[in-house]
């Protein structure tokens, strides 16, 4: 399966994996770090999960949230 950007605004960046059941966010703080969450649901087939990290630098970001996509990527 893969993701969808489906938000990209000025302070926050969503991708929705195409079952609908797991968000990725990336939101910039009022300090100028990142927070970037993980959101499986409990209706998805791979286990329920919820994470969350805080970076100073966007590419560190930019980094977890690639990592997040193919680690929580599901196999068509």
């Amino acid at each position: 399966m893969s993701w969808t950007l489906e938000r990209d605004s000025e302070h926050v960046t969503e991708w929705e994996r195409s079952d609908d059941y797991a968000t990725i966010r990336k939101r910039e703080r009022g300090d100028g770090g990142y927070i970037v969450r993980l959101d499986v649901m409990e209706q998805a087939e791979d286990e329920r999960r919820y994470e969350r990290e805080s970076f100073s630098e966007e590419p560190d970001a930019d980094a977890l949230v690639e990592e997040w996509q193919a680690e929580y990527d599901l196999e068509e």
